[in-house]
């Protein structure tokens, strides 16, 4: 790639995603989230719970005049902590979404996991260590939304770095499976002896 054109992808990865730690001359070919199947699961959950509460609700309402009063408010502090749960669970979820991404940079893959607002963590990967990457759908129901498991193997202690719940197609697995092809040339040849 002509150096210019690599310095402009550079500077346009650094201010597209400002909290990576790019290395000079090195910019982001892919950015991954979460399918947006797991996107519209933490909605539709959220919805269900709401609606459960508020249907709850109702039939407090509809059955006040068995209840007494401090028995009625009682109730209406139970529902408005579960409306309330229902709320600060899927604020959580969307934070948790938002917080798994996996970068595929023209030298390494970086791949943040977020499993909770306090436990996270970031594996970086040197292109020219991935031995394999693939990608695996399981059943029917990540066929029929098009999401699945992306893997990463490395060479040495072969350890697999996996990025689950993605939407990686098949074309872009072809990509990056080019991008590490073209990093391990790029290792052999700066190991071979200048003659």
């Amino acid at each position: 790639m002509d150096e210019s054109l690599a310095r402009i992808r550079h500077e346009r990865s650094k201010k597209d995603f400002p909290g990576l730690r790019l290395e000079d001359d090195e910019y982001v070919e892919f950015a991954f989230k979460r399918a947006r199947v797991c996107l519209l699961m933490i909605i539709g959950g959220v919805m269900f719970g709401l609606i459960v509460v508020l249907l709850a609700f109702l039939l407090v309402l509809m059955g006040q005049s068995m209840i007494d009063e401090m028995g009625r408010n009682f109730l209406f502090i139970i529902l408005a902590a579960l409306l309330a749960s229902a709320v600060i669970i899927g604020v959580v979820s969307l934070v948790v979404y938002n917080g798994n991404r996996l970068f595929i940079t023209n030298r390494r893959v970086i791949q943040m996991v977020m499993t909770s607002p306090v436990v996270n963590s970031v594996n970086i990967i040197d292109l020219s260590s991935v031995e394999d990457a693939s990608f695996r759908q399981e059943n029917l129901l990540q066929n029929l939304f098009h999401y699945g498991t992306f893997r990463l193997s490395t060479v040495g202690d072969e350890t697999t770095y996996t990025f689950k719940y993605s939407d990686i197609s098949g074309e872009e697995l072809k990509a990056v499976t080019d991008l590490i092809s073209n990093a391990k040339k790029r290792g052999r040849k700066k190991k071979e002896p200048e003659e």
